[in-house]
């Protein structure tokens, strides 16, 4: 679903508006070509539960409408018989993991922006090279998207 770049940016996009209204901070991130890794921090007043609700909302109402406006056939992949819901493009429950200290937030750093280097995905030769990641951020300095917040930075 993610491999086409215009449903990358619909996630970017709205990392943005999260970060920009102040109910998140990114620390790392990779968009694969059929998941997402995120490090991020919810910031005061929010919860994980309604901001993980909103991002997923909001960007599966876009890549559908993505899908529906282009004709893409694909769609009828996503078809669910659910009572709240004609298309499901996420997974019902996303695997989320507290990161309880800096050397495993260092840790899952490393394995998301390894991520584009893996089977079966071989999406570049180095980490840096991957636009959609917070690898170059970390390596280079380089935040294309102005996204991401060093760890340290906090």
């Amino acid at each position: 679903m993610l491999k086409p770049d215009e449903y990358k940016q619909i996630i970017i996009d709205s990392l943005l508006f999260l970060k920009k209204e102040g109910s998140i901070i990114v620390n790392a991130y990779v968009i694969m070509p059929n998941h997402i890794h995120l490090i991020w921090h919810i910031q005061n007043n929010y919860t994980r539960e309604k901001i993980q609700l909103r991002f997923l909302k909001y960007t599966a109402q876009q890549m559908k409408f993505r899908l529906i406006d282009t004709k893409n056939p694909s769609l009828q992949d996503y078809l669910v018989n659910a009572s709240d819901r004609q298309y499901q493009l996420w997974e019902r429950n996303p695997l989320t993991v507290d990161l309880w200290n800096k050397d495993i937030l260092i840790q899952k750093l490393i394995y998301i922006h390894n991520n584009p280097l893996s089977e079966p995905w071989n999406l570049v030769n180095y980490a840096q090279e991957y636009k959609y990641s917070s690898a170059s951020f970390y390596e280079e300095g380089i935040d294309i998207f102005g996204l991401v917040t060093h760890y340290d930075d906090e």
